[in-house]
């Protein structure tokens, strides 16, 4: 009875002992690895800070004028540049035309200069109570829906280059090439040019 009763003691020792070495290996041992992180989504002020702030060279400023200033436009460096004879007076960020909208290059001069232009084909269509019922479209005006007008997006400090509305004005600028055509600029860079510049200032456009 006595050795039934040590051998029934020695198998539960056992298996505790065993089973206690099992939660260890599970405790310590090897772990499944960890899911890879995914890379967070870059915001629009990550890709801003990318192009170099709007830089101006103040004492030129002081010479500037309507009749003596052009600007140049770098397509491959997006950068604007306005200009005194082969010296640079403001040198500012831009966003051209995105692939299939490209801004096109060439020798052009200001057609039209309109503070709070708004864009004849980029915009919302909104009802009476000023509610976006069809929002960031290419629209056409008799296209409107029922109840609503149409309201084109802003284009302040709207400089015209082309008949067919390509211009330098205000815009969100990502740090790439992202307009439908125009030159988008900063506030306080479309503004200097807009206030220098003259119907008749000439614009290079291109490679530079």
């Amino acid at each position: 009875m006595a050795g039934a009763l040590r051998k029934l003691l020695c198998a539960f020792l056992l298996t505790a002992i065993a089973s206690s070495i099992s939660a260890q290996f599970r405790l310590f041992g090897p772990r499944s690895p960890r899911p890879t992180p995914q890379p967070k989504m870059r915001s629009a002020s990550a890709y801003i800070s990318r192009q170099a702030p709007l830089k101006v060279n103040q004492s030129l400023l002081k010479q500037a004028t309507p009749d003596n200033v052009h600007v140049v436009v770098s397509l491959p460096k997006q950068r604007a540049y306005l200009m005194i004879g082969e010296q640079i007076v403001a040198d500012s960020p831009i966003s051209s035309g995105k692939t299939g909208h490209s801004t096109p290059s060439g020798h052009f001069s200001v057609l039209e200069k309109d503070p709070d232009h708004r864009s004849s084909i980029y915009g919302d269509f909104v009802d009476s109570s000023g509610r976006v019922v069809r929002a960031g479209i290419s629209a056409k005006i008799d296209s409107a829906p029922s109840g609503t007008h149409y309201v084109g997006a802003p284009m302040t400090w709207f400089m015209r280059l082309t008949g067919e509305g390509v211009g330098m004005h205000v815009g969100i600028l990502p740090g790439y090439p992202a307009s439908h055509g125009c030159i988008r600029m900063p506030p306080d860079g479309a503004k200097l040019f807009y206030d220098t510049v003259r119907i008749g200032t000439t614009v290079d456009v291109g490679d530079y």
